[in-house]
């Protein structure tokens, strides 16, 4: 395994996910000698299904593995979660026998907020999820432990220019839809039925006006109260399972 394709895996979570999703390589897992016992065997009985040696290892080798973050006494050295170019989605979209429903995330720059997304995705039946490469955080072991480790099971495509890749879904019959706090349509009222990409814009400039041209309707959702928009997790959270309750 290439040094420049390994990352440091941390949190019980992700990395039991990571084990069970068996879509990336394991160098090894790291269990702290003060770990419960209960979540270290499970992740050692895991990681024996894949054949991934175990280490146990005292905190302080941990906080220098995972550089400070949270690991909760767990951590694995493996290789970048995989990614897809986001111009594959196209030929997949094409061949598709039933509607689709993908999730665009414009910009999303908080981890935090991208985790929690892509965690929402996985529950409420998204089928891909489009990141831009740039202007916008990454798939990343902090993304995957704020996902609770959902990361691990999605089809994750990151794209180099987003239009261009939302103009070729339209061309395979796929409606866009934007949230916007100020869109015409509202979120309730519209039908997300069909195939369809939603896109949750950033948390500080929504989504960019170029690509906002490219939606073939923006949606709003009602507010009350003295605020004027939700924040980008909680507004994609509601969106995604308006459109999930559509479509069961």
């Amino acid at each position: 395994m290439p040094k420049k394709s390994r990352e440091i895996l941390f949190g019980f979570h992700s990395v039991a996910e990571a084990l069970r999703a068996e879509r990336r390589e394991f160098e090894a897992v790291y269990i702290s000698d003060r770990r419960s016992a209960g979540r270290a065997d499970k992740i050692t009985a895991l990681a024996g299904k894949r054949g991934v040696k175990v280490e146990e290892c005292d905190s302080k080798r941990l906080d220098k593995l995972t550089r400070g973050g949270v690991h909760q006494g767990i951590a694995a050295k493996t290789s970048v979660f995989p990614v897809r170019n986001g111009l594959d989605i196209l030929p997949e979209i094409r061949e598709r026998k039933s509607p689709c429903f993908i999730l665009v995330l414009e910009s999303i720059e908080d981890p935090h907020n991208l985790g929690a997304l892509i965690r929402t995705a996985l529950c409420a039946g998204v089928d891909h999820i489009l990141i831009p490469r740039n202007r916008s955080a990454v798939p990343s072991p902090t993304v995957s432990r704020t996902s609770a480790g959902a990361m691990e099971h999605t089809e994750i495509y990151m794209m180099t220019n987003t239009s261009s890749v939302l103009r070729g879904l339209k061309e395979q019959g796929v409606w866009i839809s934007g949230l916007d706090a100020r869109g015409t349509s509202s979120l309730y009222e519209s039908d997300l039925t069909g195939s369809i990409a939603l896109i949750v814009g950033g948390e500080h400039k929504g989504i960019r006006p170029g690509v906002q041209k490219e939606c073939d309707f923006l949606l709003s959702i009602p507010i009350s109260g003295g605020v004027s928009s939700l924040n980008a997790s909680v507004a994609g959270g509601v969106a995604m399972y308006e459109a999930r309750r559509q479509r069961l």
